[in-house]
């Protein structure tokens, strides 16, 4: 069922999600800014407000938002409930090709699918499906992870990298020096890799698996 207290969370988390206050957000999307201040929420007669279906549209369209993003917010009720959004994702074999990175390494451009996830706290998580063998036996083909390019790395993370020649390849961190990048592989088939820094386009953490 439908509650009230969920749908006004999912607009107070649809702020949150892009830096914004709840009249931040009513700001961006043309409204009066009190058009989401929690004392409008309630009635002077103790009844419930609903926000209208006008004002919920002019949101997303502001945040360039999809209304199953927001109905991901909507359905994990408590905040103390993990709750989902979408993260783009992509095939590993794909990753290597222009238009998927910034040179920060975050997301960007079309041909992205999105998968549901709970919420990481980073802005700029993605998801990537493994392909081939050279991660195995710890990731094989069809494997999600998702990819935390804000996450702190530590020696023995498994991590992303990506080099200024377009390779994209998931390795095990072990050292990083001033000149080069020392990764060890999962698959003892394939060898482990130095990599010079200038070699470096970008490195992320891998937060999760799905398999």
């Amino acid at each position: 069922m439908l509650k009230h207290a969920d749908v006004w969370r999912a607009i107070d988390r649809l702020a949150q999600e892009h830096g914004l206050s709840p009249s931040g957000l009513a700001r961006k999307a043309g409204l009066d800014p009190t058009t989401f201040n929690k004392s409008k929420r309630i009635t002077r007669e103790g009844r419930p407000r609903w926000p209208s279906t006008e004002s919920i549209s002019k949101i997303l369209a502001a945040t360039d938002s999809t209304l199953a993003q927001f109905v991901d917010h909507v359905a994990y009720g408590s905040d103390e409930e993990a709750y989902v959004h979408r993260i783009p994702l992509v095939g590993l074999s794909q990753a290597g090709a222009e238009g998927y990175f910034d040179d920060a390494g975050f997301p960007k451009g079309q041909g992205w699918d999105q998968i549901a996830f709970p919420d990481i706290h980073d802005r700029h998580a993605y998801a990537l499906e493994i392909s081939g063998d050279s991660m195995e036996p710890v990731y094989r083909e069809g494997d999600i992870v998702v990819v935390s390019p804000g996450a702190d790395i530590r020696r023995g993370d498994r991590i992303v990298v990506k080099t200024t020649q377009g390779e994209v390849m998931a390795k095990v961190f072990q050292r990083q020096t001033a000149t080069r990048l020392e990764l060890s592989s999962f698959n003892p088939a394939h060898g482990d890799r130095t990599l010079d820094m200038a070699e470096v386009l970008w490195r992320a953490r891998i937060v999760w698996a799905r398999q």
